[in-house]
């Protein structure tokens, strides 16, 4: 620190050495560190609460985090307008601000739960605006914060580049130890409302911090004449600072949509990857803010162009960096437990040196600095909105995630190129040089490059040269993998993977069930008349074609997220039928906001082969809140059938909301009335059976009936030992003293 201290002394811009600052640095950084804390802390929980009420399909979700970023852009032009006020005393209005979001924080879910229930089933567009309204007050009060401090410090030491890039480092090493805290500990522990409590005494403590040490600090330093420098220092014209700073931005946030899609496919959706991932992401960007301020202490960047040429080698260097992530981690680093982040890191180090530099370059420290750190770090918040919304919303829709890699890779090496042009060119020449030539190797060599790329994410060690998925879908729900139609390579024929994890295969086959299709059949066996049903989650289309043709079965809506799915379907002879079953309607939205916005629909029968109950977001279809949605749609003497992944606590949740229940291989079949399965009414279902006119249990072929008599012997395995059926007496004692899923702790997602 006394080093530091030193440094900061010596620097040539004017200002006395005695007015550079009024205490310890070290107790402001502190205090800008425990602030970014509680700030990351609110947008994971905050994001993970609308999500549930909102929906977590893409749409929804680029809604949500584009309004949260547009609201601390927002924030960030109010604390520059204010920061530039005569009178403003600069760390009380921090420290209000923060008192501010903690009274904001404390009574976030409740508002947000009420607010939810007001627009319920709401189009899109009422969703936006419905999180932009909940969203405003908190993220424009964050926001704000970055200007006015940036200020407080600029009129201080004189220089732009080492106040905001230690500012900015701090900050955003404290919002990444918020995000590593709640990937390993903070959400598993203490919930989302626990998580919250913590934010906001967090808030709590520094506004009260502040507010002392604002009584305590000598008057902040006003610009007056006497106090101005005789010359000014050149810099880029602030529009062009804030194009720049907005095309980095757009360049830094596009690589982490796709990183986060890499990421999560290769942890089959694992909740705690965002959260790790944005930590790693967000220590990258402190440091890379840290190495800026320590190249303007010693003058590495003392002029205009020098800072314009460090600019443009920081966002080639990282555009190259970010665009081999995906090689690197399929063929190498996703084998080890803790490399897979560490190109996360240098590409967000590099990518992230680059907003404080364009600062520097741009800012005249005695020109209003926090109103101009204000207007760049608003274009760089657009920048990255933009980046995350036309990238996740529409290119990735359209293109691979190699045309997509490569798009990003051209847009760095523009953007490095304008900056290079703007510092004359000369300084850095020859690596500027190099550096385009590889990224023209790199474009050319992107087809080897990226060849397998899921396959080696998803297979990891078993992966052999030549695997290949018969069909692959990628768009912007995710990416869809169908295994090679050859077993060779020793992995199922015809295996679905939705975004990395097992989701079915496309076989109605029940002679050769590779997929528990006796589950499927066991729902002709339990209702007496489940005329109108309701599937939540297509997937494969394999379970919907077994439950369509019941005879019984009048009417069939199916729920689906991702629409990738339906292309796949359609090429498969087994489920291809489905799509054109007059039975069947279906839709494409997330499932449970699908039913808050259809709450007159009733249903004899509601199916759900969820996923894995520790995927993130898995919990909205299996917490008691859910359960009671689904409660509200059956109708008198109706079923709610759905997979539970074999987890306790998903079986210990059913059983105990309902008063009834059946437990059929890892399946939990729960109702408010009694109900059973009735072994002569599901045998004379099963002999009418017929999918695409041939008939599944054909008396003329011993195997089949061999196989419907095996079906059958699944109503004797009643609480026998290791037994496939279980009643609800039975499963309750196994699952004593379980703890119940609900929306607030998330059941297993961050276990």
């Amino acid at each position: 620190m006394a080093t530091a201290l030193e440094n900061l002394h010596r620097s040539p811009h004017g200002i006395s050495p005695d007015a550079r600052m009024d205490g310890k640095l070290w107790i402001y950084y502190v205090l800008f560190f425990l602030s970014g804390f509680p700030a990351l802390l609110y947008q994971i929980v905050w994001q993970r609460a609308l999500f549930t009420l909102f929906g977590v399909d893409i749409e929804s979700v680029t809604i949500i985090v584009s309004v949260f970023m547009l609201g601390l852009g927002l924030g960030s032009l109010a604390g520059g307008r204010l920061s530039a006020r005569p009178g403003v005393r600069l760390l009380a209005a921090f420290g209000a601000i923060e008192i501010s979001v903690g009274a904001f924080g404390a009574a976030s879910l409740w508002i947000f739960h009420r607010v939810a229930a007001f627009t319920a089933g709401t189009s899109l567009f009422a969703t936006g605006l419905a999180a932009f309204a909940l969203l405003l007050v908190p993220t424009l009060l964050m926001g704000s914060t970055l200007p006015l401090l940036s200020e407080y410090f600029v009129r201080r030491t004189g220089n732009v580049g080492e106040s905001l890039g230690l500012l900015y480092a701090v900050n955003t090493f404290g919002s990444g130890a918020a995000c590593f805290a709640a990937a390993h500990w903070l959400m598993r522990l203490l919930g989302e409302s626990g998580s919250v409590r913590l934010a906001v005494c967090f808030n709590v403590s520094v506004g009260a911090a502040a507010l002392i040490l604002q009584r305590r600090s000598a008057p902040d330093i006003s610009r007056s004449a006497e106090s101005q420098p005789a010359g000014r220092r050149e810099t880029v014209p602030l529009w062009i600072g804030m194009a720049l700073a907005g095309a980095t931005g757009f360049i830094a946030l596009a690589y982490e949509i796709v990183w986060y899609r890499l990421y999560s496919f290769a942890s089959a959706a694992k909740a705690p990857i965002f959260a790790q991932l944005l930590a790693f992401y967000l220590f990258g960007i402190a440091y890379g803010s840290l190495k800026v301020r320590d190249a303007c202490v010693k003058g590495l960047v003392k002029d205009r162009r020098r800072t314009l040429a460090a600019c443009s080698q920081v966002v080639l260097l990282g555009a190259i960096a970010s665009f081999v992530l995906g090689p690197l981690l399929a063929r190498w680093m996703v084998h080890f437990a803790i490399l897979p982040m560490l190109p996360v890191f240098v590409g967000a180090a590099l990518l992230g040196a680059a907003f404080p530099l364009l600062c520097h370059a741009t800012i005249d420290p005695e020109k209003q600095a926090g109103k101009g750190v204000s207007l760049l770090y608003l274009s760089n918040i657009v920048g990255s909105t933009l980046g995350s919304f036309l990238i996740g919303l529409v290119v990735l829709d359209h293109w691979s995630t190699r045309a997509t890699s490569v798009l990003l890779l051209v847009l760095g090496l523009a953007v490095a190129a304008a900056l290079a042009m703007l510092s004359g060119w000369k300084l850095g020449k020859p690596i500027f040089a190099l550096g385009c030539a590889s990224c023209v190797v790199l474009a050319f060599a992107s087809g080897p490059l990226f060849s397998g790329l899921y396959e080696r994410l998803l297979f990891k060690d078993s992966y052999k040269p030549g695997m290949a998925f018969a069909d692959l879908v990628e768009n912007r729900s995710g990416v869809i993998g169908v295994s090679t139609s050859s077993a060779q390579y020793g992995y199922p024929v015809n295996t679905v993977y939705g975004g990395g994890a097992y989701d079915g295969c496309f076989n109605t086959d029940i002679l050769h069930d590779s997929n528990g299709l006796y589950r499927a059949y066991a729902f002709a066996g339990m209702h007496p008349d489940p005329r109108r049903v309701l599937m939540i989650g297509l997937a494969s289309g394999s379970w919907a074609q077994v439950i369509a043709n019941d005879p019984a079965v009048e009417e069939f809506t199916i729920v689906e997220i991702n629409d990738g799915y339906l292309p796949l379907i359609a090429k498969y002879a087994d489920v291809r039928s489905i799509l054109g079953n007059p039975k069947v309607h279906v839709v494409i939205d997330d499932g449970r906001r699908w039913l808050v916005a259809h709450a007159d629909r009733k249903f004899d029968f509601i199916v759900m082969n969820t996923s894995f109950h520790w995927r993130a977001n898995n919990t909205n279809l299996l917490s008691t809140e859910f359960l009671r949605l689904a409660r509200a749609h059956m109708s008198t003497g109706g079923i709610l059938y759905y997979n539970t992944t074999w987890s306790d606590r998903v079986l210990a949740t059913g059983a105990s909301e309902f008063p009834y229940a059946l437990r059929v291989s890892n399946f939990l079949a729960v109702s408010d009335s009694p109900f059973t399965l009735d072994k002569n009414r599901w045998k004379n279902i099963l002999d009418r059976y017929r999918i695409d006119g041939r008939t599944v249990f054909d008396p003329k072929d011993p195997a089949a009936q061999a196989a419907e008599a095996q079906l059958l012997h699944l109503a004797d395995e009643l609480d026998s030992p290791k037994g496939r059926l279980e009643s609800r007496a039975s499963l309750l004692k196994h699952v004593k003293g379980v703890r119940l899923i609900t929306d607030d702790n998330m059941g297993t997602e961050w276990e």
